[in-house]
């Protein structure tokens, strides 16, 4: 994830709780599992390393114990998460995010799956949203199934991603991760009739856990200086952590 959104100012997490009481998620029709693992291959993609952890770190988990033939594409390195830092570390955050988001897919048992990093421009991926579509038609067969980002994430490279995923396929499942910071429970801009819902067995959230914490150039501070914070607060962070994941048909 690199950060353009305020988020210093959310939805807490509580909101989100308490409209799962009330049985709003509860609501959303449960996704079919083995449809989606039953393509002939499941791309995952990322506008950044860590995106597809946050947003769907739990349903991969889900496909690969299902055996499903899992491939993750990277549209950025992440390689601007820290706009203004000087430290050391910001010069290495492309082959540093790489290393995080494999960790993280081991952790959640797709270790061995296809990985192909395209290398555009992280934060600039408006401005080459046709090579991405280009590209993607290289990475995706007609039959594939696709984990994108939502299109509607007021997030500019997650909704170029998602986009470009509609652009080459038919069956594509966008994922909200900047959503639940911004929307409010209900939230009118959020197309919630398309909702389905994931859920999460107690190991699954526990390997979602252990994989969002590899992501440490994310969640720790990078250096000493105030550019160098986390850009996955505690507060960001809590959105991840719960026992249902919701993806977007």
């Amino acid at each position: 994830m690199t950060a353009s959104i305020n988020v210093a100012r959310g939805t807490p997490e509580s909101e989100w709780v308490q409209w799962e009481t009330a049985g709003g998620p509860a609501r959303f029709p449960t996704l079919d599992l083995d449809a989606i693992a039953a393509a002939p291959a499941v791309v995952v993609l990322a506008a950044h390393p860590d995106d597809e952890v946050l947003g769907v770190g739990g349903l991969v988990g889900l496909l690969a114990a299902a055996g499903a033939r899992l491939r993750f594409v990277w549209a950025s390195d992440g390689e601007a998460s820290h706009p203004a830092s000087k430290a050391t570390a910001a010069r290495n955050l492309p082959s540093v995010r790489a290393e995080e988001s494999a960790a993280a897919l081991a952790c959640l048992g797709a270790g061995q799956a296809a990985r192909h990093r395209l290398r555009l421009p992280d934060g600039g991926l408006a401005a080459h949203e046709g090579e991405l579509v280009a590209r993607l038609r290289r990475e995706i067969g007609p039959r594939d199934a696709v984990l994108a980002p939502w299109s509607g994430d007021a997030h500019p490279d997650h909704e170029v991603c998602g986009r470009a995923a509609r652009a080459v396929s038919d069956t594509v499942l966008e994922y909200p991760v900047w959503m639940w910071h911004w929307a409010r429970p209900g939230d009118h801009r959020v197309p919630w009739a398309r909702a389905r819902r994931v859920p999460l067995t107690e190991d699954q959230m526990a390997r979602k856990v252990s994989a969002v914490g590899c992501f440490v150039s994310q969640i720790a501070p990078i250096g000493p200086d105030e550019a160098d914070g986390p850009v996955l607060t505690a507060e960001v962070l809590s959105h991840f952590d719960r026992s249902y994941e919701v993806v977007l048909r």
